[in-house]
Order: structure tokens, then sequence, then C-alpha cells
């Protein structure tokens, strides 16, 4: 009996379940007209989900009259009326942003947290209305004035509900329970080498649209074609073909289209002369969408990205991918980037690195994030939390997976800076991981044609010889891996020694290396944890791989010092990773200027 085929039968099945509470999200929401939610949240810290579970253990919201949990926000009650709660009376925490960062007692608090925000609307009959959330870590139960919307889980994606016909005229309440809890099957699972920040940690919109609206659009370039504009508009709330019109202003592009009956429409529209987006010249476009109901605006870049042997091409054009990886923390905060001045503050630190690229590791980072990205010209490696091992036989973790890859791609499928789709980072090989992970693979390419996909690879030491040789390469457009030459393996002084023997023909991409320092402490080369030794390892690892066949870029790990509960040293770590080159209070260390100098030298050479 095919064991494997059966188990992939199941996830294929069970992807459908899945995805039934993981409704399709609204295209470029921060366009959308909106009520923002941000600000002060109540909040109630509850470890033993009484406000979810009766003493049976039972949801309280399963019940026949679904009463009974916090979410029933009961207040201002009579004194015969005996509750053990009152959001009113709680502490507030800020959203969005995570619960460890605010507040001492949640500092390493994994478990349930409420929260409750009021508002005040007057609904009108000729809207519709979108609860939507741009992330919540992990799992998330959530109700509208009392009644339950739904669930969702994935700490990172997106997510809505329409709550059209669940708004009163006037006073409202939200409440989200939150759970952030480590669990085996989760994406990630247990184990990760970053702090597991819980929370409402992005944005939370009350957006309206006309009943008729466009709910989904792409608008980008053809494969391989530098002349052909193409895409879809998604209109939602027909039973009837309807007229769309696309327009780029600039390119005196405005081409109108006919959706079917269910309001989709393909199109493409030829160009002549197009200015490319790239880093040196991030040139975005103003497209305007236009319904018989609604109207969109989004900046749009247009460039093509492909592998060609061991050459990456953008536009054509031989390109070096000068990077660096970062994660979606602020280090002077300690938790997780909160404004476009977080994001734009570690983006403007990797473009003064000399950086055209970054590595957004290891979950889909914040949509505005890559909107910057697009801003500022860097291109962007985009990864979904598949990390270390996840439970690769288990069809529910698969089919969540699947879901927060898909969502990540839609949300972020109009964005110029984004080349590559990451499936995962360091993950051990084995048969069920090669199923696992290639079916990952088959859902990119379903998806979007138009970009790469990659993982962080494993490699394999023999004495000075480093063999890249993993199966799940054979699917991918790029041999990237991480190797930690100096700091987990070997000495920092024998790296030059190295030769690596790479089994594919195709672009290499080093996609982490790096090593430990505590900002200011100093010793000669040989002192673990001084800025001279990571200065050292960063010397002969670019030496190393400078003498290798089909390197075509990196993004050394990592921009700034991160917190990790895997970090514990009281003297040079205290719950930090220190491999960022740039300290948590901002202090460049010595080897970030090793490697500005080293981007210097690539520039000049890919000119």
């Amino acid at each position: 009996m095919n064991y494997r085929k059966i188990i992939f039968a199941l996830i294929a099945i069970t992807t459908i379940s899945f995805n039934t509470y993981s409704q399709k999200i609204i295209q470029n929401v921060f366009d959308r007209e909106a009520i923002s939610l941000n600000g002060s949240w109540n909040y109630i810290i509850d470890p033993y989900q009484m406000g979810y579970l009766d003493y049976r253990q039972k949801p309280f919201d399963e019940s026949k009259s679904g009463k009974g949990g916090f979410y029933d926000n009961l207040h201002n009650v009579s004194k015969e009326t005996k509750v053990e709660y009152d959001f009113s009376n709680e502490p507030t925490l800020d959203v969005p942003g995570d619960w460890n960062s605010q507040d001492q007692r949640l500092l390493f608090y994994e478990g349930t947290l409420w929260y409750k925000k009021d508002f005040v609307i007057k609904p009108t009959t000729d809207q519709n209305y979108i609860l939507y959330f741009a992330a919540v870590n992990y799992e998330c139960h959530v109700y509208l004035n009392g009644k339950k919307l739904g669930t969702h889980k994935g700490g990172f994606t997106p997510f809505q509900f329409d709550v059209t016909s669940k708004l009163n005229d006037g006073e409202n309440f939200v409440v989200v329970m939150v759970d952030n809890t480590r669990k085996k099957d989760e994406v990630p699972t247990i184990n990760t080498d970053w702090w597991n920040y819980g929370g409402i940690t992005r944005d939370v919109l009350l957006v309206s649209t006309p009943k008729e609206y466009i709910n989904d659009y792409k608008v980008q370039l053809a494969k391989d074609n530098k002349k052909l504009i193409e895409g879809f508009v998604k209109v939602e709330g027909i039973n009837s073909t309807q007229d769309v019109v696309v327009e780029i202003p600039e390119l005196k592009i405005k081409s109108t289209f006919q959706t079917d009956n269910q309001g989709l429409v393909k199109f493409n529209i030829p160009v002549k002369k197009l200015t490319y987006w790239s880093p040196d010249s991030p040139k975005l476009y103003d497209v305007k969408i236009t319904s018989k109901l609604d109207e969109v605006h989004d900046k749009i870049g247009f460039r093509t990205i492909k592998t060609v042997d061991k050459n990456i091409l953008l536009n054509g054009k031989s390109i070096f991918l000068k990077g660096i990886s970062v994660h979606d923390e602020n280090p002077l905060l300690g938790g997780r980037l909160r404004s476009d001045a977080d994001m734009r503050m570690l983006l403007t630190w990797a473009k003064e690195l000399g950086c055209n690229y970054v590595r957004l590791a290891h979950y889909t980072h914040n949509e505005r994030m890559l909107q910057l990205a697009d801003e500022m010209g860097l291109l962007v490696w985009a990864e979904v939390p598949v990390y270390w091992t996840i439970s690769w036989t288990n069809p529910e973790t698969y089919a969540n997976a699947e879901n927060q890859l898909a969502v990540g791609i839609e949300r972020d499928k109009n964005r110029a800076s984004v080349i590559i789709w990451s499936i995962g980072n360091e993950t051990p090989v084995n048969e069920d991981r090669n199923a696992f992970m290639g079916k990952l693979v088959d859902k990119v390419r379903a998806l979007d044609d138009t970009r790469l996909v990659a993982a962080a690879l494993e490699i394999e030491r023999e004495g000075y010889k480093i063999t890249v040789e993993d199966h799940l390469g054979d699917k991918l457009d790029l041999a990237s891996f991480n190797e930690y030459g100096g700091w987990y393996w070997s000495n920092a002084k024998e790296l030059p020694k190295y030769s690596y023997d790479i089994k594919f023909n195709k672009p290499v991409i080093i996609s982490e290396f790096g090593a430990g320092a505590l900002a200011g402490f100093h010793g000669d080369d040989d002192t673990m944890w001084s800025e001279e030794h990571q200065e050292l390892i960063y010397i002969n690892q670019l030496e190393m791989l400078d003498k290798m066949d089909g390197l075509r870029g990196m993004t050394p790990w990592i921009l700034v010092d991160f917190k990790s509960p895997r970090r514990q040293n009281p003297v040079f770590q205290n719950f930090w990773n220190r491999k960022g080159l740039i300290s948590n209070t901002g202090e460049k260390k010595k080897a970030f200027f090793t490697l500005q100098e080293y981007y210097k030298k690539k520039t000049k050479e890919y000119k």
C-alpha cells in the first residue's frame, strides 16, 4: 500500500475544508475607505481560558444560548448579578502591537488573552462592511457585539469577516480571544529561534465598500514579456456582466473590459514604452481600476525576473543580489514593528549597508513593508514559516502551510519588489519532507509563474568539502542554502580552505551566514562574542564565497539583533540573538562596514 499517496489525498481534502474559513482577502486594503480600530484595547489575561470554556471544558459559544463567555462583555450589571470579569476596568494594550513588549507581566507569556474595543458607526444600506485583521498571533476567535464571527489560525497572514448585517446603528464592540501557545502540528511548530510575540500585532480596520466592489485584481508584466501587461479584475456582489476600466495615465492607457457574470475578467494590454522597476530606478505607475460603483488606486512597478543557467536576470540584465535578512521586529522596542516609521527605519539601514535586496524571514511580513520596498527600491525574498521540523505527514499542518503561502502570494502579487517566494527554511531532508515541500512548490507555480521559487536548503560537510545536493533543489529556481562556517562549524581562520560542490546548474544564493557579537565588546579576533571575531568570520566568509561558481547573491543573518528565548547567556545574549550587524540600540558593529565594503565592490562589478 502506498501510504504517501493516501496521506496527500487526505491533504487535498483537508485543504478544501481549511480554506472555508480562510476567506479571500480584499486587495490593497489600505487604499479603502475604513474606520481604523487601532489604538487602545482593554485586555484580560486568561491562562485557563475561563472566558471560553465552561467547567466541563466545553466552549460557551457552542452552547444552546451561545452566552457565558468574556465575549458577552457584561458591564454595568445589577447588584444581584455575579460577573467574574470586567473589560472596562482592565488595563489597555496598543493595537497594533504585541503584548510581550507592552506589559512586563507578559514578557514570556504564552497562552490566552482577550481584547475588547468599543466603536461607533452609523452603517448605511448602500455599503458593505468588512472587519479586517492584518495579523493576529496565533489562533484567534473573533466576536462582534457578543456574536461569533469565526476563527483564524496563522500569526502573520491577514483575514476578514463580512459584518454588513451584524453592526448596530451606534455603539458596537469587538472582542478577540488570542492564543499564542506553540503546538507541534502548527505552522510554525514548537521550536523556533525568534520571540513568540502574541497579540493583535498589525492593523485592524472596519472597511466600507459599495455593494458591488472590486475585491481583487492583478496588474503585472506577463511572464518573460516586457511588452505585455496582463492580469485580472474581480468584482464582488454581481451576477451579471459589467464593464471595468483599467487606467495607467502616465502610459496613456485606458482600456475597458467586460466581466463574466461572476464578476471576473482577465485582460492583457500591450505596451510600447515602459520604464522598468529596478533597485536603481524604482519606478511606480499610478494605476486606477473602475467598476460601475467602485474605484481603486494602486502604485505598481513593472519588471521581469528569471534565471538562465547560473544567472539571475532582472529586466533581462544580470544582477547580483546584495542582501540582508530581516525580522519583523523593532530592536529599539524589543517588539513587533508597529508603524511605517519602524519599517522604514529597517529598510533605510539595509540601503545604507548597500543592499538592493532583503530576505523577509521567516514568515509573511507586514503588507506595508512590501509597499515600502517597492517605493525604496529593494528586491524581496518573501517566506512562510515552514521552519525546521514541521509535522510533515499531518494533513492539517500541510493545509495550514499552503493557506499561509497562498494568502501571502495573493496579498502581494502586485508588488514589483517581490521576486522570490520561499517555501521554508532549514527543513531536514527526508521523504515526507520532500513530498510536503514539493507540493508547496507546485502551489506557488500554480498561483504565480512570474517569480522565482526558493527555500533554504540543507548542506553536507566532509573535510573541507561542502556539498549541496538536497533533492528539493531539483524543483526550485535557485540553489539557495544556509551555512554558518566559523560559527557553528569549523574555525573562522579555516574558512578560506573550504570548497563547494553544488549539484545544480542554477544561481547560488547564500540565504544565511553569520556570527554573534555583543556591540561594544572588543577583544582579539579569537575572542568569542567580540566584534572582532564577528568581523573575522565575515571577512573569511566573503573570501570563501567569492570563489564559488554561480554565486549571485546573499542575505547574511541578520540586519539587527533580535529577541529569542533560545539565547540565554546572561552576559552576551540576555535573550537576544546577537548575530545582527546592528545592535538593539542601533549601534553598527564592525562587520557592518566589512559587508558594506564588499557590496560596494559588487556594485562596480555589475555595473
